[in-house]
């Protein structure tokens, strides 16, 4: 859970020092709620540490990318951190090598997150003259009217220049010979050409016929120009030195970009984006309801992997050949079912932090930013985001059957952009539009209330919970109490995905999700046993407790790759001696689960585990008491 954070230079600094500093950083780049990093090597304990500072909601590693979710204030961080850094020089050669789709997804990202906020806005300009032009029909015919209906479509009539820029950011192109060739994309002079080709005229270059492609508006052609112009770019540089480079290079790059793009990507790469359009567009017009159910159900699902951005040119595809979207109608649903889901929580949890954050969590998703939401409260709780997810679907099929569509572009669609789906062809569709995220938003809301969620315990319920265990023991008589030997959060052992030591059959216990990467001894002992694969480790106590300490289920078959054992068969040990280290990581990515179990093997003889009730515990804490059976010596 994010604490509230003010100091972002430090916040920065922070993060830049647990994920291995700057000179393990490739790249860095943010959207709305994350800070992007590319890592060259991911420490094996970044993901645990940097998601426990304050400000941070949680980290996830998806796409390439080490994204840590700090909400709103990601912007300051990031400037923080690129003004204290040089991770803007990385070597682009030392990225590491990710796959086709990794990289096109960290591609949409990088080019399209700088500037959402722009489109969003003027989308906010639209949705405002849609209520004005309602509300007062004659301002439709002003002359104030066309000046802000004007700056409100600017942002997508030139939309290859803002591709340009950030695309020249991304794959390290000089950004003025980038938007030189992408200005000549969106020249009026060359709309006109492509309109007399439309009308069929013969047109050519060259001796080849032009095509009727425009690119204003385009999302491919751009993004595909720059990304070719990088590699020309860099061998241009290689072979042209000295004062001429400066304007051979912009001068090549032009004569050779453009025309390319204009013969060949640019009608190649609209066909690509338009027949991607088409297909969705086919299901929508064949059943729309499982269309609205998909997006509606799953749209927060790929924004949880951070390919969201991938969807943004179908999008624009949709606008450009059709001016209106179905998309968009149904991902608002989608959106607002996950802020009713946050705000079922803010309503049912008795939790005073967790209603704080489902609260101010719930204030952002209005405007169509949802990672608090999900993030901090939903996902966390895991039922309240199925609970949203299926609103948004149930939301979305009733969008559906209206017809709603979006016909003004949203940036970040949610409660604030439904009146874009307004218009005087379609009575229907705003209608549909703010009935379908009604029942998205309550239909949460309700679905919470009923279902209900496990509430983190609030620190008067922790101190109940360690007085009840207190009085359980009994007093010191005849207890022994057990330190952890290790660091994470502790599970009842019943709850472990490992039937042997679910049952019980191998003694009684407690099981740690580790956030550390060390095991110590929990007590004055013996070792006993050391297994050649090194995961695991038997212990005596000087007082008669035999405890295993398993790290990792089915961690055998590494055969020894992630552990480092550090003590020998009959080994004496006092407390708090470093007994192995492992490589969480490497398990994880092995496909291993890294939950330890610590089982008292010789517990029939000696006597109860009783597990202390903390949700989070550091090694040499209290984890357990055993309460000796009658007539047992300890």
């Amino acid at each position: 859970m994010a604490e509230k954070v003010r100091d972002y230079p430090q916040l920065a600094a922070d993060i830049l020092k647990l994920v291995g500093g700057e000179k393990n950083i490739h790249n860095a780049t943010h959207c709305a709620t994350r800070l992007r990093l590319v890592l060259k090597e991911t420490p094996a304990d970044a993901k645990q540490k940097v998601a426990s500072l304050p400000g941070v909601i949680t980290v996830i590693e998806n796409s390439g990318q080490f994204q840590v979710v700090i909400g709103t204030h990601v912007g300051e961080v990031y400037e923080s951190l690129m003004e204290n850094s040089s991770i803007s020089a990385a070597d682009t050669d030392s990225q590491p090598k990710a796959s086709i789709l990794n990289r096109i997804i960290a591609t949409m990202s990088a080019v399209f997150a700088p500037f959402i906020y722009v489109l969003a806005a003027a989308g906010f300009i639209q949705g405002i003259l849609i209520l004005i032009r309602l509300a007062w029909p004659p301002f439709t015919d002003s002359g104030t009217d066309r000046v802000f209906s004007l700056i409100s479509w600017a942002p997508f009539t030139f939309l290859p220049i803002f591709i340009a820029i950030t695309a020249a950011k991304h794959f390290k192109v000089n950004i003025f010979v980038a938007v030189f060739c992408c200005a000549a994309l969106v020249s009026p002079d060359l709309s006109t050409l492509a309109g007399q080709v439309a009308d069929g005229e013969k047109i050519s270059f060259l001796g080849m016929a032009l095509s009727s492609t425009t690119y204003t508006s385009t999302v491919l052609p751009p993004l595909i120009l720059v990304w070719i112009l990088s590699y020309l770019e860099h061998f241009l540089n290689r072979q042209i030195k000295g004062v001429a480079q400066s304007i051979l290079v912009p001068f090549i790059s032009a004569l050779v970009m453009v025309p390319l793009t204009l013969l060949t990507l640019g009608p190649l790469s609209a066909a690509g984006a338009d027949a991607i359009a088409n297909g969705y567009n086919w299901l929508v017009d064949f059943f729309p309801p499982l269309a609205a159910a998909i997006i509606g159900g799953f749209w927060q699902v790929i924004v949880i992997f951070g390919v969201h951005w991938g969807i943004t040119p179908v999008v624009l595809s949709n606008f450009e050949q059709y001016g209106s979207d179905s998309f968009q109608a149904f991902q608002t649903a989608a959106v607002i079912g996950q802020v009713g889901a946050a705000f079922g929580v803010f309503l049912r949890s008795r939790n005073p932090s967790l209603r704080g954050v489902a609260g101010s969590a719930s204030l952002t998703g209005i405007f169509g930013i949802t990672e608090p939401a999900i993030y901090g409260v939903t996902l966390r709780l895991k039922k309240p985001f199925i609970c949203g997810c299926t609103a948004g679907a149930v939301g979305a099929v009733v969008i559906s059957l209206f017809g709603s569509r979006y016909y003004v572009y949203a940036g970040l669609p949610g409660m604030l952009t439904i009146m874009n789906a307004h218009s005087t062809d379609n009575s229907l569709s705003l209608l549909g539009e703010v009935i379908g995220c009604l029942v998205a938003f309550v239909g949460a809301i309700l679905l919470v209330l009923v279902v209900g969620f496990t509430d983190p315990k609030t620190e008067e319920d922790n101190q109940d919970a360690l007085t009840a265990y207190e009085t359980s023991i009994g007093g010191e008589q005849g207890v022994s109490r057990l330190s952890s030997p290790l660091s994470g959060h502790p599970l009842p052992l019943k709850e472990i995905p490992d039937e042997v030591f679910a049952s019980g059959s191998l003694g009684e216990g407690c099981a740690i999700d580790p956030d550390g990467s060390t095991v110590h001894a929990p007590f004055d002992g013996t070792i006993v046993t050391v297994m050649p694969s090194g995961h695991a480790i038997g212990l005596r106590s000087d007082d008669g407790l035999d405890l295993l300490i398993h790290v990792g289920l089915d961690t055998v078959a590494m055969n020894g790759e992630p552990f480092t054992v550090h003590v020998a068969k009959k080994q004496r040990v006092r407390k708090g001696d470093l007994l192995l280290e492992f490589d969480r990581q490497k398990i994880v990515d092995a496909g291993y689960s890294p939950i330890t179990a610590v089982v008292l093997t010789n517990s029939k003889e000696v006597g109860t585990v009783i597990p202390r009730p903390v949700t989070h515990l550091k090694e040499g804490e209290e984890l357990a008491a055993i309460k000796r059976t009658e007539g047992a010596q300890l």
